[in-house]
């Protein structure tokens, strides 16, 4: 069963950047009711999508560097990866069905 990794900012190029699938990363925090939300979902596509899909969730509180790099102002935020480059940018928490079809966009 896939799970849901959690990356640092020192991790981010390993864990997203380097990852030889498509890569969800899930801008979160822990006071942040949508991003709580959001995370049940994620752990479920995790599951259904498995080896096709890696998804990575990053603590804004804990990684500064990262989240300002992509120019992140509101949690959650989603970016979608293919090959190392973003290829889609989400704010705000989604169902279920629609966060599919939006990582649906990187396979």
């Amino acid at each position: 069963m896939a799970e849901v990794f959690h990356a640092t900012d020192a991790s981010f190029e390993a864990d997203v950047l380097n990852a030889g699938v498509p890569v969800l990363l899930d801008f979160w925090a822990p006071w942040c009711g949508p991003c709580r939300m959001v995370g049940p979902i994620l752990e479920d596509l995790a599951a259904e999508y498995g080896d096709k899909v890696k998804i990575v969730k990053m603590n804004i509180d804990e990684n500064q560097g990262t989240p300002a790099q992509f120019g992140v102002r509101s949690i959650p935020t989603l970016l979608l990866f293919k090959d190392g480059k973003l290829v889609a940018t989400q704010v705000g928490a989604l169902p279920k069905n629609q966060l599919a079809s939006f990582v649906n966009q990187a396979l």
